[in-house]
């Protein structure tokens, strides 16, 4: 076999798996996309319409998908990284020296990031439901029974995440390819019957349509944004599988068989006026509606899943960058890093999912809640893609502004238009956002509160030991790793085992975590020490967002410098702290309490760090903020 096909093999494999997890979304939109448009009459029958829906179709899908997301924003990958909190971290980095901008991209990156929950809650909600809302064209009587197969539906695939989705994994890009597949045959089948439907692809059906009705125009970008579900995973999941496959999936197989689609959905309306109730599951012939029902159900649960891999991934990253608290993260593969499982994030996202499902009971009333918060995520990347190309490329101002105003004002467009859904349901993605965005600032800034009360109280640490030395205190065998959040300060564990214990051990580790805002910290850097004599050692342990945080793994290293740690004999001392809110120029009485609480639930450090359980001794202090 020659090295080339040998080379294809691989990149054959990720094509495939990228049509399976990154677009699983927007592949399911043709569910949906073209009912609602066509609902409530806000657009009469005519061809010109016809041809001027599907024309805004796939134009939008070309401008934000093949040459925003595809062409632009998968250039900025933050060291092969991709997504909002990668973008986030890369603008604020490129920013550094303006401590003012970089405050404010940092706190519409982390908006943003808030916001992907609210739409991960709406996206597999409407999903789904318009998938079994199939059921209703074989028969009405199946209508009281969408709901409830919904819910059933949704409980199995959030029950199985405990098990790690590894074992069902490598069939979504097969699955996946088969439904591509599928839409695109109904959807020539249709264009057949009328074939002029494909002169649509000209812009100026568009445009005239655009033209000659602005304001029904402005209204339907709100339904016509949902061609677009899902774009925002072709970034999120770049490193994942590289802008390569990406690419080359869009290209050569989602885009063609969305397009053929909403055509031949545009072919049968112009046939059958009376189609516009469920027109995708009226393109087939009966005999083949159940089996769609079972094809589109399983699509849509694989680009769920999808979504909530993505949402484990994000969690992990923000609380990494110290937005979050601790949570417990269980690992469901021993040769994949990145599969991860976050009971609270999962059972979370699935009472936010079965409410919505409750509350809008059908995939239309769904249509009005989704796409504030999508667009307005796309409009923060666009954002922060004019700072990564500026401030990090170095690009011309002229140039980036160019690329990216364009991209803005298209954004801006479907934003505005979803305002006008914001009653209507717009504002249950936005609740749950500013909920989690609130606890994200909350933490963060409780956070700064009690660092800044620590350094008030603070003792150097250099100091401290030569004092401490002038008369020792009893030393006893083994190595002590205390925990501290500045490098320098004296923790408050090594203070109570002195007052307590009265004794030192053999050896020191004044240990540092600190996470960085870069995906990945490689091995040979990833400790830092610093002698301080008498055998104790100041040590800095870096990690990226993405790394796995294994504290004694990473000490390790020390070996190499000059400490000789036995796992046997090592011992963890950490400061459990207990924060007292006060009155005072801190937060609002509110949000301190809501910190404390926070930090109260937070998992333990023990935990969040990989350390043995046998090894660890936890010593508490109050701190008041």
């Amino acid at each position: 076999m020659s090295s080339s096909s040998t080379k294809s093999v691989p990149s054959a494999a990720l094509i495939l798996a990228a049509i399976g997890v990154v677009y699983g979304d927007i592949g399911t939109s043709v569910l949906y996309a073209t009912k609602e448009v066509f609902s409530h009459d806000r657009v009469m029958f005519t061809v010109d319409n016809v041809y001027g829906i599907l024309s805004m179709f796939f134009w939008t899908l070309t401008i934000i998908v093949s040459l925003k997301y595809v062409v632009l924003v998968l250039r900025a990958d933050n060291e092969g990284e991709g997504g909002l909190v990668a973008m986030l971290a890369l603008a604020s980095r490129a920013v550094a020296d303006r401590p003012r901008l970089r405050h404010v991209l940092l706190v519409m990156g982390i908006f943003g990031t808030s916001l992907f929950y609210g739409d991960g809650v709406i996206t597999p909600a409407i999903s789904v439901l318009s998938a079994v809302e199939g059921l209703e064209v074989v028969s009405p009587h199946f209508t009281e029974y969408v709901v409830p197969i919904t819910l059933v539906v949704l409980f199995c695939l959030f029950a199985v995440q405990k098990h790690g989705t590894s074992g069902i994994g490598k069939f979504f890009g097969p699955i996946t390819l088969v439904w591509f597949i599928s839409i695109a045959v109904l959807g020539v089948l249709q264009i057949v019957t009328h074939p002029e439907i494909l002169w649509a692809l000209s812009p100026h059906y568009a445009l005239r349509f655009i033209w000659e009705n602005p304001g029904t125009s402005f209204l339907i970008l709100g339904a016509t944004v949902l061609c677009v579900t899902g774009a925002e995973a072709l970034y999120a999941d770049l490193g994942h599988f590289g802008k390569g496959p990406i690419r080359i999936a869009w290209f050569s197989i989602v885009m063609p068989a969305l397009t053929l689609n909403y055509f031949g959905q545009g072919a049968l309306l112009l046939r059958d006026p009376a189609a516009v109730k469920n027109p995708f599951y009226m393109m087939m012939p009966e005999w083949a509606v159940m089996p769609m029902v079972v094809m589109a159900t399983m699509a849509t649960v694989i680009a769920s899943q999808a979504l909530i891999t993505g949402a484990f991934s994000v969690t992990r990253q923000v609380i990494q960058l110290g937005f979050l608290p601790r949570l417990n993260i269980e690992h469901t593969s021993v040769r994949s890093t990145g599969q991860i499982y976050i009971p609270f994030v999962n059972w979370g996202l699935f009472a936010a999912i079965v409410l919505a499902v409750v509350m809008f009971r059908s995939s239309s009333n769904l249509a009005a809640a989704y796409g504030i918060a999508v667009t307005t995520d796309m409009m923060i990347t666009t954002v922060l893609t004019f700072f990564v190309i500026r401030y990090a490329w170095k690009l011309p101002l002229f140039l980036c502004v160019v690329a990216t105003s364009a991209f803005f004002v298209v954004d801006f467009a479907f934003w505005a238009s979803n305002l006008l859904k914001l009653f209507e349901g717009g504002w249950f993605p936005l609740l749950i956002g500013g909920v989690v965005f609130t606890l994200m600032i909350t933490w963060k800034e409780g956070r700064r509160l009690m660092h800044d009360a620590q350094r008030n109280d603070a003792i150097d640490l250099r100091a401290f030991l030569d004092s401490v030395f002038v008369n020792p205190p009893a030393r006893v065998e083994g190595t002590a790793v205390f925990l501290t959040a500045d490098p320098g300060i004296v923790p408050n564990a090594l203070l109570h085992n002195l007052k307590h214990n009265k004794v030192l051990h053999e050896q020191n580790l004044f240990v540092t975590v600190k996470n960085h805002e870069v995906p990945w910290i490689p091995m040979d850097k990833r400790i830092e020490m610093e002698p301080l004599g008498h055998h104790c050692w100041q040590v800095k342990v870096n990690y990226g967002f993405k790394n796995d945080i294994d504290l004694p793994s990473a000490l390790e290293g020390a070996r190499l410098r000059g400490c000789q740690l036995d796992n046997m004999t090592t011992s963890y001392f950490l400061s459990r702290d207990v924060v007292i809110p006060t009155l005072g120029s801190g937060m609002a009485p509110w949000r301190e309490k809501l910190f404390a609480q926070m930090h109260h639930n937070a998992s333990g450090v023990a935990h969040f760090l990989s350390l043995p359980n046998n090894a660890v001794v936890e010593l508490g202090s109050k701190i008041e903020i």
